[in-house]
């Protein structure tokens, strides 16, 4: 008992944060924190339900739906969300093997937490009690967490037999535990492979800054010469620029057989095994499929709306990206000769040498104009035009690595909006990619204090060495726009529930802010903000911009189909009705079928990678990114109406989508701020397709 009173004195968890803004205080906090923390959250979890429970009063939904949302226990911020915010975006940012087992170890523990408080029948007998007879006439946000409780509940097996919530019990713990391996053998895999050079002459073709960032990798591992990996930063420029072409075989079959092998990652069975799991729940729950089960909470509602989706894009796209690919094709030919054959690890290659031959514009020629320290001013300066809020650097707010800033948030009158910290260049221990996560969501507490959020963006972009500073592609600042679009949603969140607040939204919905503001990317008059040559200060200049304006639907239809060949794969692993017995490699090829061009090799998967739908929340969910797509589209146009930088507009797009999280259906939402429903016709202006409509 003395031990666990020295450790809730001690455990940062535990004690009021004392920082700016109640920000995490990551240098106080150590590995054996966290499971203690858990454990005392769950244990407080666990103290305020029973007290929702045992309340002798009838229900209502103040005393029972409010109460299930916001009670914090005896504390104003609850301790579980606390510690689990901080824990997962460690895992994802700054891992080690003492996180991974700590994780292995709390998963199970969590997921039957969490199975306790939805299998609760006391506690769902109150919900059900409100849902059937609300006691007042609720708003809008308030009927919102009333039906997503009730029918949370239901989707966890409130309404099973004893014998089913035992079941739902054993299927989301070993699918709460296959995940969590999945990504561990992900990781592993990619972190094992490394493409080591000493011959410079191997080096030929790429640019500058890939070489220098090579170096940079080797010297780190104390080795001569230059060291390329998986991670983005690095594969993707060896991949356009290396003229070794066995070594480019290299690197691509590398990446596109991990966890394939014979080893203890290989992932071909936990993939086989998680659609089964979720085939029986959703079963289990009264659905035929578990994309009926996830669509029942999408705009999109039905597999049906997602397939017509994806064939209209087909239909609409495969032309152009036939013409696209042989295009490629016929360049790769008349560089090479008549009987060179194109295999994957060439598309990258030779579809740059055609960009370069239409447009004279490639990624590194940008490279200087888009200094890091001056694309990040751009894009606050960006949100400052748009919705009058400024950011400013505060190093008294702690970080968790040194590479991390942290920045307060204020609104266009002065006063405190959220707090912003940004994440830039890879490390050991940190997931390729990009994300938005937060340490601190938004709500009203019990006193009305309109607690703010603290978002954070974590990207993979080639870091500064001692010759130059960070400089980005045109990718790298679409993907910050992309990011801080995510955490725009977060930090304008303006909700009573932090349930319903930011990012909370239907999954098909979530992707519209951050899709939208990758619009600004190549809008001469943001380019303008910011884009300054690094050496010489010279403005980017406005042929260049033309270039990339002109080539901004280069291979677009392409890109569309491959995007849409990923929805295709989603929804065949997860229409199934029956158990699920394929060998995996075969059937994705044969599942995505209809929008692959280029052929795919029978040793490599993408399946046993595929992080966002086996392991991340997108299963039966990654048609969304195409149907965020429409919505970025159709929304952007109005803005390009009535000027990108229009605050009247921008303020309606604030008001009506931004701040109200998942408060009501997004299409009420979407619709209060357009004037009417999204359709296709904005994007395939966009991207300049034109539809042959049949007579």
């Amino acid at each position: 008992m003395q031990d666990n009173t020295i450790q809730n004195r001690t455990n940062p968890f535990f004690v009021p944060y004392n920082t700016p803004h109640d920000t995490v205080p990551f240098e106080r906090i150590r590995l054996e924190d966290y499971e203690p923390a858990f454990m005392e959250g769950i244990r407080r979890d666990d103290e305020a339900t029973d007290k929702i429970v045992n309340d002798p009063a009838e229900p209502t939904f103040e005393n029972t739906i409010a109460r299930v949302d916001t009670e914090k226990g005896e504390h104003y911020y609850d301790l579980l969300s606390r510690v689990s915010n901080v824990f997962s975006c460690m895992m994802s940012a700054e891992t080690c093997d003492e996180m991974e087992e700590i994780a292995q170890k709390m998963s199970p523990i969590l997921t039957k937490h969490a199975n306790d408080i939805t299998l609760n029948k006391k506690l769902f007998e109150r919900i059900k009690f409100v849902h059937d007879h609300p006691n007042r006439e609720l708003t809008p946000e308030e009927k919102m967490l009333l039906d997503t409780s009730y029918d949370g509940f239901v989707r966890s097996g409130a309404l099973l037999d004893e014998e089913g919530k035992e079941k739902l019990r054993e299927l989301t713990e070993e699918a709460s535990m296959l995940t969590l391996q999945f990504s561990q053998n992900l990781l592993k895999e990619n972190k094992a492979f490394t493409l080591h050079i000493t011959d410079e002459a191997q080096l030929d073709g790429l640019p500058e800054t890939a070489k220098a960032a090579a170096a940079h990798t080797a010297k780190e591992q104390e080795k001569e010469g230059w060291i390329f990996t998986l991670d983005y930063p690095s594969y993707s420029p060896f991949m356009t620029y290396s003229t070794q072409r066995e070594l480019r075989k290299q690197m691509y079959m590398a990446r596109n057989t991990v966890c394939t092998h014979d080893n203890e990652q290989n992932n071909l069975e936990i993939c086989k095994r998680l659609v089964n799991l979720r085939r029986e729940l959703a079963q289990l729950l009264g659905f035929e499929t578990y994309a009926d089960y996830v669509l029942r909470h999408r705009m999109a509602s039905n597999t049906e709306h997602v397939y017509k989706l994806l064939n209209d894009l087909i239909e609409a796209y495969k032309p152009t990206a036939e013409k696209e690919v042989k295009e490629v094709e016929a360049l790769a030919k008349k560089l090479e000769g008549k009987d060179f054959e194109m295999k994957p690890w060439d598309f990258g290659f030779y579809s740059h040498k055609l960009q370069m031959e239409k447009y004279n514009l490639d990624a590194e020629m940008l490279r200087p104009y888009f200094q890091l320290d001056k694309v990040i001013d751009g894009v606050f300066g960006l949100a400052n035009k748009l919705y009058g809020i400024t950011f400013k650097e505060n190093k008294e707010i702690p970080v968790y690595h040194p590479d991390v800033k942290a920045y307060e948030v204020f609104d266009k009158d002065g006063s405190y909006l959220a707090v912003f910290y940004a994440d830039f260049f890879p490390r050991k221990g940190k997931q390729g990619g990009a994300w938005m996560t937060e340490f601190q969501g938004q709500w009203i507490d019990h006193k009305g204090n309109n607690i703010r959020p603290h978002v954070s963006v974590v990207m993979n972009f080639t870091k500064p060495t001692e010759e130059k500073p960070a400089l980005l592609t045109l990718g790298e600042v679409e993907t910050f726009l992309h990011e801080f679009g995510h955490s725009l949603h977060g930090m304008f969140a303006n909700t009573r529930f932090e349930s319903l607040s930011g990012t909370n939204v239907w999954w098909d919905f979530v992707e519209l802010p951050s899709q939208f503001m990758e619009n600004y990317a190549i809008e001469k008059d943001f380019l303008r903000t910011f884009a300054f040559h690094y050496q010489t200060g010279e403005p980017l200049p406005d042929e260049l911009i033309e270039r990339i304006v002109k080539s901004r639907n280069f291979m677009t239809a392409y890109g569309c189909l491959r995007q849409v060949s990923f929805g295709l794969l989603d929804m065949a692993y997860y229409t199934q009705k029956k158990e699920f017995t394929a060998d995996i490699m075969p059937y994705e090829r044969e599942a995505w079928k209809k929008a692959m061009i280029l052929p795919q090799l029978q040793e490599t998967c993408m399946t046993v990678q595929f992080s966002h739908i086996m392991a991340g929340g997108y299963a039966a969910g990654y048609y969304s990114y195409k149907w965020a797509e429409v919505l970025d589209a159709d929304a952007f146009s109005v803005f390009k109406k009535n000027g990108i930088f229009d605050q009247k507009t921008a303020q309606s797009f604030r008001d009506n989508v931004l701040s109200k999280g998942g408060t009501e259906h997004p299409m009420v939402l979407y619709k209060r701020f357009r004037g009417q429903e999204p359709t296709i016709d904005a994007l395939l202006e966009r991207n300049e397709i034109k539809v042959q409509h049949k007579g």
